[in-house]
């Protein structure tokens, strides 16, 4: 590496390789302080939410000041490439071989799923481009060798992956906010009786059928999520398919 190009790096990407941005060492480890620093600003995330993630905030969890927080990680920005790369954490087990890309793909999407409702903060991570850190790296490699094994191209395979990463996001970031709502839920009685005689007037009949058969919710369950993933899916596999003939 050139004399100080890790300076152009982005933030963050340094350490979360191991390396120190000031002398670009291969296997040095972050500090036990840069460790500390992310251990308490996964659990003050996980205890307040994203917005709570400042740095004086994150300092007075460790009993420190904010000045002495930088001394081990140079800016927010880089704090939370560290904290979503630990946060993500190792990418899922996949089920491998002929014909089980579909399983593959599944899987990887309700692991996205299961890991933002550990961690509800994770949907408002800004996004900052393709992945670079190890672990999201490596959440990317298992699928992408998943469909690429199914005969899709890189290119192809790629694009899909972002649409169940979408997917994904959105699931878990509507689950968490209509989990997280003080709102009474659509399916109360107190609703329902509000709004039967105002749908039927205004004309909603599908809603108000639906309604009075106690089908119309605002939780976003495992069958809404069952259901929107087989569609993708579904949609993948005629691609592959394609793939298959064109062979």
């Amino acid at each position: 590496m050139p004399p100080n190009d890790d300076e152009r790096l982005p933030p963050g990407l340094a350490l979360a390789w191991g390396l120190t941005a000031r002398t670009g060492r291969l296997g040095r480890k972050p500090s036990q302080s840069v460790e500390r620093i992310v251990e308490a600003a996964v659990a003050l995330a996980d205890a307040e939410g994203f917005a709570a993630l400042s740095m004086p905030n994150i300092a007075r969890r460790l009993g420190l000041t904010a000045n002495a927080v930088y001394r081990y990680v140079s800016s927010r920005d880089e704090l939370l490439v560290l904290l979503a790369e630990t946060a993500w954490g190792p990418a899922p087990d996949l089920e491998t071989g002929p014909g089980r890309w579909r399983a593959a793909a599944n899987g990887w999407t309700r692991a996205m799923i299961e890991r933002c409702d550990a961690h509800p903060w994770l949907p408002d991570l800004p996004l900052r481009g393709a992945p670079a850190t190890p672990n999201l790296l490596r959440w990317t490699e298992v699928l992408l060798e998943a469909l690429t094994g199914a005969g899709l191209s890189t290119a192809e395979s790629l694009a899909c992956a972002l649409l169940l990463d979408g997917y994904a996001r959105r699931v878990a970031g509507a689950r968490r906010d209509v989990r997280g709502s003080s709102a009474a839920p659509t399916r109360s009685a107190a609703v329902t009786r509000f709004l039967q005689p105002l749908l039927h007037e205004h004309g909603y009949p599908i809603l108000a059928s639906m309604m009075a058969r106690d089908e119309y919710d605002d939780d976003v369950g495992d069958d809404e999520v069952e259901f929107g993933l087989d569609r993708i899916l579904d949609g993948i596999e005629v691609l592959v398919a394609r793939r298959a003939e064109a062979r």
